[in-house]
């Protein structure tokens, strides 16, 4: 799946109107697209973690507050990008949002230009993020496509057995590992050993192969 700027949406929860309201006109006004929220409660009920976008999220809110909802996104493992926003928070509840990952924490009034700019990078982190858990699924999928001894073979090639000692191993012919190591190289999508390896060592699966 791939995912464009265009495409993802800037999230905005703060429980004050006025502030929601003139945040979102400035927003809008550049050409991004952004969903506003009264409340954390209401936010969770509408947000869709395929999605690709960013939080802009209030500190201090009545019931679960900013850095709450930080921690149940954290729980549900959805990895969005947080810009935190607040006019009376402390050094104590930054210092949280950092630890936790949160991408900045503007003290209001902040600078419109600076958000942007964040909020730009933001909804970068989050596209590349995305796309990459999406081709991690593909590699996965992949794997799991190998016949029993496909993966046996695939085991001993990225140990870097030559196609003679994998045959040896596993008591085939030289052109029956070659068979199947062409397939192999097709449906996980590499040309090349080396390049098989770098790919499943990106995507933490080389252990799969152990």
């Amino acid at each position: 799946m791939a995912y464009d700027t265009p495409s993802a949406w800037i999230y905005l929860v703060d429980d004050e109107f006025a502030v929601r309201d003139s945040m979102q006109i400035f927003i809008e006004s550049t050409g991004r697209k952004v969903k506003t929220y009264p409340s954390a409660e209401a936010f969770l009920k509408d947000f869709d973690p395929e999605i690709p976008g960013c939080l802009i999220l209030d500190v201090r809110m009545p019931l679960m507050d900013g850095l709450e909802l930080q921690e149940e996104l954290s729980k549900r493992e959805f990895n969005l990008p947080i810009i935190f926003i607040s006019g009376n928070a402390g050094i104590p509840d930054s210092a949280k949002a950092f630890r936790a990952g949160a991408l900045d924490f503007l003290e209001k009034p902040f600078d419109n230009k600076v958000l942007l700019e964040r909020v730009d990078e933001a909804i970068t982190k989050d596209i590349h993020s995305k796309q990459q858990q999406a081709e991690k699924r593909q590699i996965k999928a992949c794997l799991e496509s190998l016949t029993v001894r496909e993966f046996e073979v695939l085991q001993l090639i990225v140990h870097s057995h030559s196609n003679k000692e994998a045959a040896k191993v596993l008591d085939v012919s030289h052109r029956t590992i070659e068979t199947h190591r062409a397939n192999i190289m097709e449906k996980l999508q590499a040309k090349d050993i080396a390049a098989l390896a770098n790919l499943l060592t990106k995507y933490e699966l080389i252990d799969r192969i152990n």
